[in-house]
């Protein structure tokens, strides 16, 4: 049975190979399509990226180690109806050694030429699926009124004494996909 996670709430994986499923649903009569974007950062132990490669999202799938693999841009939310809108497929044993955790943001595409944010969005979660068993080990529905965040932390893995946790996050940001880029990144960002 899953467990259902409350915000700040660890666990301990136990696995892995692992799917971490992200889901939403749009408001009704918000005007504009919504384009919600899944990202995973792969940070080190002073939560910096180890390289622009290991920010993984709609242009760059997988991680350089093999372990991360982001199964594609849903640029509609279509694909709701009870199923994940994007999701991210992980091997814990391929993930860099230097990486200490994994972060797992959704941001909202031309926010602000559309007028939109998170506030208009509902249903929103992270979720834990054993590739083995196809099983849901835990989820986090994000309640919390993000009215005027455009990018979310869902949620992040993390490495303690050699073992990888997952910490239900829901922190809300004004920003969006370069914010977390140029927050985590040192290196020189060429745009």
């Amino acid at each position: 049975m899953a467990i259902n996670l409350q915000k700040g709430q660890k666990i301990d994986i136990g696995l892995s190979k692992i799917t971490v499923g992200l889901g939403w649903d749009p408001n009704e009569g918000t005007g504009n399509d919504f384009d919600l974007d899944a990202s995973a950062i792969m940070i080190n132990s002073e939560r910096k990226l180890l390289g622009e490669d290991y920010f993984i999202f709609y242009n760059n799938l997988n991680s350089p180690d093999g372990a991360l693999e982001h199964t594609g841009d849903d640029p509609t939310g279509g694909n709701s109806d009870g199923d994940d809108d994007e999701a991210i497929r992980v091997d814990l044993n391929k993930i860099d050694s230097n990486v200490q955790e994994v972060l797992f943001v959704v941001t909202i595409e031309d926010f602000e030429r559309r007028k939109q944010n998170f506030g208009q969005v509902r249903n929103s979660y992270i979720r834990i699926v054993d590739d083995a068993s196809g099983e849901e080990i835990a989820k986090y529905e994000l309640d919390e009124d993000f009215s005027i965040e455009t990018g979310v932390e869902f949620g992040r893995l993390y490495k303690r004494n050699g073992n990888w946790k997952f910490e239900a996050s829901g922190i809300g940001y004004k920003a969006d996909l370069s914010f977390f880029l140029e927050k985590y990144y040192s290196g020189q960002i060429i745009k």
